[in-house]
């Protein structure tokens, strides 16, 4: 396949790209975005920082009303206080969900980590005010993360060192020492010749190093627009053929970097990005013609600094490699060329995408021309009002003195020679026909923004002229119009910055760090992270009616201590740690961002821990034990008491065998007395079988008797149980 672009030798497709040809084709795709750029996207980005500030719109008439309204301004200054609620009232704006189960902990770790180096280590709100504001003004908010490795100088004096301090200088290699001098109020002692040793006072020194440093630091920020640069078809960031950053860089940063001091003096210029038209529009300081290196150090020179993120067949295999290349000056002089494997690191916030390109609409241009619009309508409202108060005035000349007649101080007296020498046009005021025109242009703009009157902190109960429903109807619309935008910045760039953030310390971190998370310090040991893990952003935070969504967590709250104490903490249903899930929603929802001083993070673990040693506490309560005492005194009881009723049933039947065999032998013995008596016949055997069955009842009744008298009363078996 053959292949040539413009400039170029290179032919065929399977051959390697030569130096001059490689840095051809990077300065022919940074050129052409920087066409697109400068020439395309700028302008309208010019125009809409102008309209935020407020400038003069070019239309002004000497004498006439020259205010500007600002309608970009209130638009944007109504909805980043919304964004900046939703993206900032929480600390765990973004989290990783693990694809593994016995990977939550990690990722638990992780999501705490990012958020650590986003909010603590570097200005997380800032940069997201920057960029929020960049996007709803400017089209696009741009941030961008990387590894900062430079190397960091500083020179220090000692004083009051003696020779051991300064032997253990020595000894660090991150150390110099540049000067060594002896303390002024010390002398140097005189030596004994025949040992070698001091006599007096061992003198002390003042001593100056130089201490270089290379921290390991991952930083983000907010990149202007106008460094920016892509190829105008791309249709994200992930695709794009083109992606650079260009800035000025003082050569002193650039060596910093390890690039080589010669060869940047020789090859790097300016490249006339000091004299970039948006630059200057955002900061009117910069004014065109102002010098590039305000001091005369030349390694303070401003140069240009390109770094390009390009796809390219440099090696000639066929296949185009994304490669991260870095230049200078305008001939994009190649200083660094390396394969890159990661994503781009960068993230556009555009509050209206257009589909299939990367830069969209902002919000200054749904509102530019009401901007327009309204300026033109007040200020011909303001010429109306002057011309009333003050009218135009006919003058006879040469009737009247000019003077009084020029004079605007009250009840002044104008001297005139004739009768109607001075004579005013009265008009009248026709500026109130004006404001039903401005109100139907709020009304557009509220169609088209969502910010109205009523979305801007006026609360629903003292709008008189209508319901609180319908008035809550309206906050709620522009409240998804701006929930719609919030949802655009976090499932686009958020998403990405945050997962950009968790592959460059994966990949970067090259030892363990020590930081403070959830209140306590923890090491950090990224390496075996996983880099694909799901990333959660969560943006509902803030938006909606907080008092009913804290009064919808609240009964929540409430069903599940019932629950709890019902069923226990650790139920199926609801348990401790649901309910410490919905106290953090509540404390979020009234903006308490640290979470971790009013409620502890408990796990399951400390969960099942702390309940084993409330068992073991409830044990040995003295209540307790004095109930077992009771209840083992009872049993006691009831083991006496039934051996009593044993003892007395057998002592009982004892006697009734005594006394039916007493009987039993007075039977026989009356039996036979009657026999030799009268000589009747007496049924001894059914008297004795009636005497059994009466000895059986009363065995039966002793029994039972007895094991009534062994059973526990009701009151002993609640002391049981």
């Amino acid at each position: 396949m053959d292949s040539s672009y413009d400039g170029g030798s290179r032919v065929k497709a399977d051959e390697a790209m030569s130096e001059e040809e490689f840095s051809a084709a990077i300065k022919a795709a940074a050129d052409d975005a920087i066409f697109y750029i400068d020439d395309q996207i700028a302008p309208e980005r010019e125009q809409a920082t102008s309209y935020y500030r407020g400038d003069p719109m070019g239309t002004e008439e000497e004498g006439r009303s020259q205010v500007v309204m600002t309608e970009v301004r209130d638009v944007v200054q109504a909805i980043l206080p919304s964004l900046l609620r939703v993206f900032c009232g929480t600390e765990r704006v973004v989290e990783f969900a693990p694809r593994l189960q016995a990977k939550i902990e990690e990722a638990d770790q992780a999501t705490d980590y990012v958020n650590y180096i986003f909010h603590v280590e570097n200005p997380g709100f800032t940069i997201l005010f920057s960029a929020f504001k960049d996007a709803l003004v400017r089209k696009t908010g741009i941030v961008k993360w990387y590894v900062d490795e430079s190397v960091k100088i500083t020179e220090q004096s000692f004083s009051g060192m003696s020779d051991e301090d300064i032997a253990a200088l020595q000894t660090d290699d991150d150390i110099e020492i540049i000067e060594q001098k002896p303390d002024e109020d010390t002398e140097e002692p005189e030596i004994d010749p025949a040992t070698g040793a001091p006599l007096g006072p061992v003198p002390n020194y003042t001593v100056r190093i130089r201490r270089t440093l290379k921290e390991q630091r991952f930083k983000i920020e907010v990149v202007p627009p106008e460094e920016f640069l892509i190829a105008r078809d791309a249709r994200d960031l992930d695709h794009a053929d083109y992606i650079g950053h260009r800035r000025e860089v003082p050569l002193s940063d650039l060596v910093a970097m390890g690039y080589d001091r010669d060869e940047l003096e020789e090859n790097a210029t300016s490249g006339g990005f000091e004299m970039n038209n948006e630059r200057q529009e955002r900061n009117p300081a910069l004014v065109k013609g102002w010098p590039n290196t305000p001091s005369n150090d030349p390694m303070m020179r401003k140069v240009l600094y390109i770094e390009h993120y390009i796809r390219i067949d440099k090696d000639g295999d066929g296949i185009a490699e994304t490669r991260r290349v870095c230049t200078v000056g305008d001939g994009c002089y190649v200083l660094h060329d390396e394969v890159w494997d990661d994503m781009v690191p960068f993230a556009v916030f555009c509050p209206d995408p257009e589909p299939h390109m990367v830069i969209g609409y902002s919000m200054a241009d749904q509102t530019k021309d009401l901007q327009e619009i309204k300026t033109a309508i007040v200020r011909n409202t303001l010429d109306s009002l002057a011309q009333t108060i003050f009218p135009r005035t006919v003058v006879l000349e040469g009737a009247v003195n000019m003077d009084d007649v020029l004079s605007t101080e009250i009840g002044q007296i104008i001297r005139a020679r004739t009768a109607g020498a001075v004579q005013s046009f009265a008009e009248p005021f026709v500026g109130q026909q004006a404001l039903g025109v401005l109100a139907y242009l709020d009304d557009v703009r509220a169609q088209r923004t969502g910010i109205s009157k009523a979305t801007q902190g006026l609360d629903a109960d003292v709008l008189q002229s209508t319901t609180k429903a319908a008035v809550t109807a309206i906050t709620s619309a522009a409240e998804q119009r701006i929930e719609m935008i919030a949802r655009i910045f976090a499932e686009g760039p958020m998403r990405r910055i945050f997962r950009g953030l968790l592959r460059m310390v994966i990949r970067h971190q090259d030892k363990d760090r020590i930081a403070r998370l959830r209140g306590k310090f923890v090491p950090i040991d990224p390496k075996y992270w996983d880099a694909d893990m799901d990333v959660i952003v969560n943006v509902g935070l803030g938006l909606g009616n907080n008092q009913d969504r804290a009064a919808a967590m609240m009964a929540v709250f409430n069903a599940q201590k019932e629950i709890i104490a019902q069923f226990g903490p650790l139920n199926p249903l609801s348990g401790i740690m649901e309910a410490k899930n919905t106290l953090v929603e509540i404390l979020k929802i009234g903006s308490v961002k640290d979470t971790s001083k009013h409620v502890r993070d408990v796990t399951k673990d400390e969960l099942q821990q702390y309940q084993q040693q409330q068992q073991q506490n409830k044990q040995d309560d003295p209540q307790m034990m004095l109930a077992k005492a009771e209840m083992a005194k009872s049993q006691a009881d009831i083991v006496i008491s039934k051996q009593k009723s044993d003892l007395e049933f057998v002592k009982a039947k004892m006697q009734d065998d005594r006394e039916r065999d007493r009987l039993e032998v007075d039977m026989q013995l009356r039996a036979a007395e009657l026999q030799m008596k009268y000589g009747a016949q007496v049924n001894i055997a059914a008297i004795k079988a009636e005497v059994d069955r009466a000895r059986d009842s009363m065995e039966a009744q002793i029994k039972q008797a007895g094991a009534l008298t062994a059973q526990p009363t009701p009151s002993d078996q609640m002391q049981v149980q």
